[in-house]
């Protein structure tokens, strides 16, 4: 069985993680959106598709694969074949993005500006998977810690500098330096942190191990990365470029939220579901604890962003962005649904069911890229937006039978519903007060974004003191225990 004490402290470093990273993206993105333009956004984000793309299929799920293995499992040539295999891999990939994909997507978008940018961006792809072992490796050690410590010196170090540049006119060089100089400044962080060096061994027997399980959530990530980012591509052909750059922003305010909680989490469940992939109840019980907390703390954020959403963009980011102030609204609801799978492809790979995990993401790209194509056409981007939540909910539902026909975990809609009906009720009522305060009060932002929060707090404590006061005795007993 896991430590409780253990996943606490992994929950605890990943959320400290969290929190820095999020302001210092918060901060970077309203300053350069002050100052740069949705056309630029957007001409960063016809790139970024396409890197992202690449990204996905650098890493080759071996930093996945041996974090699922059992440490018995495992030798020392796995991670040096891992870490070779990795940079090679990579090498290959940067020559082909910057000789051969970048002017293609140049054409592709009529940008020529694309072919200089993309070889830049793309340092992240030769890079990272010099960094690929080093997570792998203290990811299965649950050191969280450190990992925060490097994510957020990283993050920090070129965020200050990214600002730096866009105050010193460097337009859309500031967001490209942003991308890929975390990426690169982790890289020493990360060799101080592990102690690990790389030795010039590699195995053929280690990399079919590894790279046996590896090739299914490849795949798994190809796929999901094409549903995901299916609207991007489309709208930066079919549109214009401050329009993809209204929608980028949007998404970036929502899923900047949803993708960090998601990597919270996910990262210290998936080599815990790894370690009780055999008990069944356990699994079910964490599953929908994790669904239970995901959405205490994103709920109202995303609420927050429905019933402020246009005040707030407004305010902060200036009038150039109310082109996605609908999107934003559209997608955060999205959000709130995506909570209820937002575990879902960690639980089925740390089972050790990853060709599972890719059939079922498949399965969801054939559904979800075509409702895109025919929400964009219709509806520009808020007709993306509303398909990205109709996925969303087709996805739940996808959930749904995999549990109670494919997998032992036997889930209801009634499981469901019991982990998110606190974080539920609490954002219809806090969202209540907070439209009632707006609109009867000379539409006044900050007096209802702190009676939003004061709502939504006062509603969850209300329902759930008992138990909130019970896991914080236990947090405490079990430190005193330690300390003795």
């Amino acid at each position: 069985m896991v430590s409780k004490q253990l996943i606490l402290k992994g929950v605890y470093w990943n959320g400290i993680q969290m929190i820095v990273n999020q302001s210092a993206s918060f901060v970077i993105r309203l300053v350069l959106a002050r100052i740069l333009f949705p056309e630029q956004f957007g001409i960063v984000g016809m790139a970024t598709v396409v890197i992202g793309f690449i990204q996905v299929l650098n890493d080759l799920g071996i930093a996945a694969a041996l974090v699922q293995r059992k440490e018995g499992d495992l030798k020392e040539e796995h991670y040096h074949t891992a870490f070779w295999t990795g940079v090679s891999w990579s090498t290959t990939l940067y020559l082909l993005m910057s000789l051969v994909i970048g002017p293609v997507v140049a054409q592709f978008y009529n940008q020529d500006i694309l072919e200089t940018l993309i070889p830049v961006l793309s340092l992240g792809i030769l890079f990272n998977p010099v960094n690929l072992v080093h997570n792998a490796i203290l990811t299965k050690q649950m050191d969280f810690k450190k990992l925060a410590f490097v994510n957020n010196s990283s993050n920090l170090l070129s965020g200050a500098i990214s600002i730096l540049l866009a105050f010193l006119g460097a337009g859309v060089w500031a967001l490209v330096f942003n991308y890929v100089a975390m990426i690169i400044f982790s890289i020493p962080l990360y060799f101080f942190a592990t102690k690990w060096k790389p030795k010039f061994i590699w195995s053929k027997d280690a990399f079919k191990d590894v790279f046996g399980f590896g090739i299914y959530t490849t795949g798994t990530n190809i796929v999901n990365y094409l549903a995901n980012n299916i609207d991007f591509l489309f709208i930066g052909k079919l549109m214009t470029a401050q329009q993809l750059g209204s929608y980028t922003f949007a998404f970036v305010l929502t899923d900047m939220f949803r993708g960090k909680m998601m990597a919270v989490i996910n990262n210290v469940m998936y080599p815990v579901y790894g370690r009780i992939q055999d008990n069944s109840e356990s699994l079910k019980n964490y599953y929908l604890k994790v669904v239970e907390y995901n959405s205490l703390v994103i709920f109202p954020i995303m609420i927050f962003l429905i019933a402020l959403g246009e005040p707030f963009v407004l305010i902060f980011f200036g009038e150039k962005w109310s082109g996605s102030i609908d999107v934003l609204k559209v997608l955060s609801l999205a959000v709130m649904v995506h909570m209820l799978v937002n575990s879902n492809t960690a639980l089925i790979r740390g089972m050790g069911k990853p060709r599972l995990e890719l059939i079922l993401q498949f399965i969801k790209a054939l559904i979800s890229i075509p409702i895109i194509i025919v929400g964009i056409k219709f509806n520009g981007i808020l007709g993306a937006s509303w398909a990205v939540l109709i996925n969303k909910v087709i996805a739940v539902m996808i959930a749904q039978y995999t549990f109670n026909r494919l997998l032992s975990i036997k889930l209801s809609i009634k499981h469901f519903f019991n982990a998110i009906r606190i974080p539920l009720g609490a954002s219809l009522f806090s969202f209540i007060i907070t439209y009632a305060i707006y609109e009867y009060m000379g539409k006044s932002f900050f007096p209802s974004a702190v009676a939003l929060l004061v709502a939504y707090i006062s509603f969850v404590w209300y329902f759930m003191k008992d138990k909130i006061r019970l896991e914080l005795a236990n947090i405490k007993s079990k430190k005193n225990n330690n300390e003795e």
